[in-house]
């Protein structure tokens, strides 16, 4: 009996999971681009992105630069090609984390993203300020050099 609970509270993420996990959070819309990849969007800025054509599936996240760092010392966990630097992860296999942590994951990447999104933005999709006391996720700003 205990390793179905572990088996089923590891294994059991899959693309309807995702996106009923993904269009939960408010304002979030889904999509097909670039032939086949199932695009989940908050303001028209994307947060999670899974190719419908690979095999094993993928998930790609928008991740902190500190969290990030921590991530991609996990096997399976890489930089996201071509948006890598932005801080985007991809996870090689849809059950390569328990369930839990990648709702968490999800819903980390989703806060990213709208925590960045432009006061306007936020006012037209109704969704609510970003809280105040979170930490900065960006990175730190680089000091103006003064030439001698």
């Amino acid at each position: 009996m205990a390793a179905l609970q572990i088996k089923e509270a590891f294994c059991c993420m899959n693309l309807d999971s995702i996106r009923k996990c993904c269009l939960s959070f408010p304002g979030a819309t889904e999509g097909l681009q670039w032939g086949d990849d199932l695009l989940f969007r908050v303001g028209n800025k994307i947060f999670a992105s899974v190719p419908l054509s690979g095999v094993p599936q993928t998930l790609t996240l928008k991740s902190s630069p500190h969290r990030c760092a921590e991530l991609l010392e996990i096997d399976g966990i890489t930089r996201a090609a071509y948006v890598g630097r932005y801080d985007f992860i991809t996870l090689a296999r849809l059950d390569l984390l328990p369930d839990a942590e990648m709702k968490a994951l999800i819903a980390e990447s989703y806060e990213n993203v709208r925590s960045k999104l432009p006061a306007k933005v936020r006012e037209a999709l109704k969704l609510p300020r970003p809280s105040q006391n979170r930490a900065r996720t960006g990175h730190p700003r680089k000091e103006s050099r003064k030439r001698a």
